[in-house]
């Protein structure tokens, strides 16, 4: 059975972010327990160094945590006047241009938004708690396997913010605008039953049994062709945007690649 690389040499460690490579599978862990993986500019910052140094072997990435919670989500040293050493506080980069404060918004989007690539695909194997940045890392995944004990929550409308990490268009895209927008709009709980019903969470398991359940949906992937995988998951992606016939067109022009790779007619 395949399984997360908790035991390879890191790729990458440092920031709460620890990376580990085993042959197809990538593991990208979350370092920091003691302060339940609370996130800031320096984790995003590795998170992004983390998609680029993916070797070109890795078809799987599973996101994982150290700890009872996978994330309790932003530090909430970003909203004191000091901040976090050597960086600008929020409070600071509210007081820039708005061209700055773009610039900058985006940079930390970039740590959410590798995980959706089309070479690869990203699952998150999340317990306890799952707090607004912390959630948005998860919605971040192709794939969500939960502990029986996880809490989501969107918190950001709390704190007078909104959601900006990307997590939006895969929150409504999971389970609708109107229960997308009570969750965010509350900022209540989503425990693992719902998870499960609504779509949020492909499988929820007993505490002590998700990193078996993660290799296990490991295996599953790697055991089909990665170039049929890449394929699938970038029709899926677009049937989002496209209208049935622009879908069926897709479909056609995938599968004509397919067969023309099966039959050695690939360019």
């Amino acid at each position: 059975m395949a399984s997360p690389a908790h035991d390879s040499a890191p790729v990458l460690d440092k920031d709460g972010v620890r990376l580990t490579v085993d042959d197809a599978i990538a593991t990208v862990t979350l370092t920091n327990p003691a302060k339940r993986n609370a996130q800031s500019p320096a984790l995003w910052r590795a998170l992004t160094e983390a998609g680029r140094l993916l070797p070109g072997s890795v078809r799987v990435v599973v996101l994982r945590a150290e700890g009872k919670s996978f994330s309790a989500g932003l530090d909430r040293q970003a909203f004191t006047p000091e901040g976090f050493d050597g960086e600008p506080s929020f409070i600071d980069l509210a007081r820039g241009g708005d061209a700055e404060l773009d610039a900058t918004i985006t940079a930390y989007q970039e740590a959410f938004t590798w995980w959706r690539r089309s070479d690869i695909l990203s699952i998150a194997a999340v317990q306890g708690h799952a707090i607004g940045a912390g959630f948005q890392l998860v919605l971040a995944c192709d794939l969500r396997v939960v502990a029986d004990d996880v809490q989501f929550a969107m918190r950001e409308t709390s704190l007078g913010l909104v959601p900006d990490l990307t997590g939006t268009h895969p929150l409504v895209s999971l389970v609708g605008y109107a229960r997308a927008l009570e969750i965010c709009a509350t900022g209540r709980f989503v425990m693992a039953e719902e998870a499960v019903n609504t779509g949020l969470a492909n499988l929820a398991v007993p505490a002590d049994q998700l990193d078996g359940a993660v290799g296990d949906l490991a295996s599953a992937v790697l055991a089909a062709p990665r170039d049929a995988v890449i394929e699938t998951k970038a029709l899926l992606q677009g049937a989002l945007s496209r209208d049935y016939e622009a879908q069926r067109t897709a479909e056609r022009a995938a599968q004509a690649r397919r067969l023309r790779d099966l039959a050695g007619l690939g360019e």
